[in-house]
């Protein structure tokens, strides 16, 4: 079991998400605690590597792997998630 925690950023961005979407995240937040037994995600590439990340919807939850963590580093709308 993995211990899953959000950046503060990712933590302002959760608590900005309209509450059906918030539901909807911390399902899959609550799915990550059983990383790497975990469907759906997709590595990232380029700016991205070493990311990777699960679609909900329009809505995408960009996150990374440090043993024995999985820390959450943003949850945005695919428009807006990659841009820096």
């Amino acid at each position: 079991m993995a211990k899953v925690l959000l950046t503060p950023e990712a933590q302002v961005e959760f608590e900005t998400l309209p509450r059906t979407m918030r539901g909807r995240v911390q399902t899959v937040i609550n799915r990550l605690e059983n990383w790497p037994e975990v469907s759906g995600v997709k590595w990232l590439k380029y700016d991205w590597t070493g990311y990777a990340r699960i679609r909900i919807g329009d809505w995408r939850v960009v996150f990374t792997f440090a043993a024995p963590d999985v820390i959450v580093v943003r949850i945005l709308n695919r428009r807006d998630v990659y841009e820096d």
